[in-house]
């Protein structure tokens, strides 16, 4: 076969690269409107999933998202990011996917802690006061928004960028403090909430990691490292769908290991804690 071959297998294998090129190809492929792409079928995929086998029930808010975030982020094919109607849409559907966040976090402390009632209730009186501290906080630095952020955006947007920024920061905060609990205390969940949990863990922080550098005013305007964000959080969606099945809401986790005695006296100090919070839950 000469050297020429190989060249005109492809080219008419594939005619439009003949025409135009690999190079041109590659040049004008946007990588981040592909995972845009994944993320919204994954997200479909995973949704209509937990509903055949019956999950949706189980990760109501879960699901709920996931129905909600299909139309939202195939909006961003359509529309120019700049535009008007976008930044009105955004305004419109920014505080309902906040509100979905703090939702889903607040179901993943349920299903972890289901046996344990008392630690789930300290756990969500806490998440809910420490929301509506970081939204208060939120209005009173709409003081200190400059003329000129005013006039490019609003009032409105300003408040839902700085509310959402300090909401984010306490979710990172109390996701964290599910992963340190499932890694200290050696309690039995099936395998999807392992599952869900870390997935959910990767994608909000890969979601949220832009906000939190304007936060902290990091003026990080890296494209490749938005695409890199975007590629994560395309992945996590297909993991969802690969990963939470019928079988695993049957399969036991036990984690971590310890042994017999050290186990045996570390989940009777949680047992305590728990009816102790429990008994106090209800005065």
């Amino acid at each position: 076969m000469s050297d020429a071959a190989p060249a005109l297998f492809f080219h008419n294998i594939f005619p439009m690269a003949a025409l135009v090129g690999w190079g041109t190809i590659l040049h004008h492929f946007d990588l981040a409107q592909f995972f845009r792409i994944v993320s919204i079928l994954g997200s479909a995929l995973t949704a209509f999933k937990l509903c055949r086998i019956g999950l949706y029930r189980r990760y109501r808010f879960f699901f709920a998202y996931l129905v909600f975030r299909v139309p939202c982020m195939s909006w961003g094919l359509f529309l120019d990011i700049t535009g008007t109607r976008y930044l009105w849409l955004f305004t419109k559907s920014e505080p309902i996917i906040m509100l979905f966040y703090v939702l889903i976090v607040l179901e993943l402390y349920r299903l972890v802690l289901e046996r344990y009632q008392g630690l789930y209730t300290l756990g969500r009186w806490v998440m809910v006061a420490a929301m509506t501290i970081a939204v208060a906080i939120s209005m009173m630095s709409l003081r200190a928004a400059t003329a000129q952020q005013i006039q490019k955006f609003s009032f409105w947007v300003i408040f839902e960028l700085r509310a959402e920024a300090r909401v984010d920061l306490a979710l990172v905060v109390f996701i964290l403090l599910i992963i340190w609990f499932l890694s200290r205390y050696p309690i039995r969940v099936n395998r999807n909430v392992v599952v869900h949990t870390i997935i959910y863990s990767i994608f909000f922080f890969a979601n949220s990691l832009g906000l939190v550098f304007w936060f902290f005013q990091m003026n990080i305007k890296d494209d490749r490292i938005n695409t890199i964000l975007m590629g994560i959080s395309s992945a996590c969606a297909v993991a969802w769908w690969i990963g939470l099945t019928a079988k695993g809401e049957e399969v036991q986790v036990h984690l971590p290991s310890l042994g017999p005695g050290a186990e045996q006296r570390v989940l009777q100090q949680l047992e305590a804690l728990n009816a102790t919070l429990l008994k106090a839950s209800r005065k």
